[in-house]
């Protein structure tokens, strides 16, 4: 089969990679523009691109799609894009954390005579988790299970009928990071699995999602990583797990912020009876117990401003003062909705 990709981040450059491998043609993808990026802060392609061109597939990067634009630069753009994909010979689109809205007029031309329309791998068990951020919001809500949907598209956020749906279990020790490496091989399957079905004349079970249940997974703001010590472990501990890789939960000891990578709840832990919020109350093997307003979290990985990710308990090590106890500070967070 003959596709249009469009995709951005490495979760899509894997489902690109497999639709490449399993035969299919990708005749055209589109892409983020070039953003800055790392230390340097040079232009850096998206992992998407990078592949495209690796394969010389042809790489669109508009910086929107809206033909009605106001910005005149961009209006030229969305109409260079709308051209090429009218033009292009192509059975279907398939579109993975893109990051852009694709209007109802680019949607209609992947639905013309012949054409099996527009597909979307969503890494969440829709309706629960529309959005940007689904595999951040799933772990920081303790949610036990997610899974990926294979989405017919339409016009609205992650609103269309489903395809196809994979549940998996998120573990206690889960990260945002782990959770998306397992979510994105799965999605590759699934869409490659169902381009085959399409190829071979089967016809797609498309499900309505239901209307109860519905959830949305706002984009994660770095105003979200300060930790409230005042909360429940299990919450605090879901969200250090949730925000890693990004932003990185952060806390701090005075003056010194410090990013909190891993945690877990305790099977042991040391007293708090007479321990407030943030308190540390002591060390494990690698580990730093610390009172939280309901329990005692035992975080595992910690870092310093400029230096290396280690052992929670080598980073705390040489920062208290004799007969004191180390307290981080109790600064409020921002609840996702």
């Amino acid at each position: 089969m003959k596709i249009v990709f469009a995709g951005t981040p490495e979760f899509a450059a894997q489902a690109m990679r497999a639709i490449d491998e399993a035969g299919h043609e990708i005749v055209l993808a589109l892409t983020q523009p070039d953003r800055r990026a790392g230390r340097g802060m040079h232009l850096q392609a998206s992992p998407v691109k990078q592949f495209a061109l690796e394969k010389n597939i042809p790489v669109l990067q508009p910086e929107t799609l809206r033909r009605n634009a106001a910005d005149p630069q961009k209006r030229i753009q969305a109409e260079e894009a709308y051209k090429q994909l009218s033009d292009i010979e192509f059975d279907a689109m398939v579109v993975v954390a893109y990051g852009l809205i694709l209007p109802q007029e680019i949607l209609d031309i992947s639905e013309r005579s012949g054409r099996y329309g527009s597909f979307n791998i969503h890494a969440s068990l829709l309706p629960r988790w529309r959005g940007a951020a689904p595999i951040q919001r799933a772990i920081e809500s303790g949610d036990t299970k997610t899974g990926v949907c294979i989405m017919q598209m339409d016009a609205g956020l992650d609103t269309g009928d489903t395809v196809m749906v994979e549940e998996v279990d998120i573990d206690q020790t889960e990260n945002s990071a782990s959770l998306h490496d397992k979510l994105a091989t799965l999605g590759a399957k699934l869409v490659v699995k169902t381009l085959h079905q399409l190829e071979a004349g089967g016809k797609l079970a498309r499900c309505p999602q239901a209307a109860n249940g519905v959830t949305y997974a706002e984009k994660i703001s770095k105003d979200e990583a300060q930790i409230d010590w005042h909360g429940e472990a299990q919450k605090i501990d879901d969200r250090i797990r949730a925000f890693n890789p990004f932003p990185g939960a952060i806390s701090s000891i005075g003056d010194l912020d410090l990013k909190l990578w891993n945690s877990r709840i305790p099977k042991t832990a040391p007293s708090d009876e007479h321990a407030s919020a943030g308190e540390v109350l002591g060390f494990g093997d690698e580990s730093v117990f610390v009172k939280c307003g309901t329990g005692v979290i035992e975080v595992l990985e910690m870092q310093k401003p400029g230096g290396k990710r280690t052992t929670a308990k080598l980073c705390l090590q040489g920062l208290g003062q004799a007969g004191k106890a180390l307290h981080f500070q109790t600064k409020k967070t921002v609840t996702s909705k």
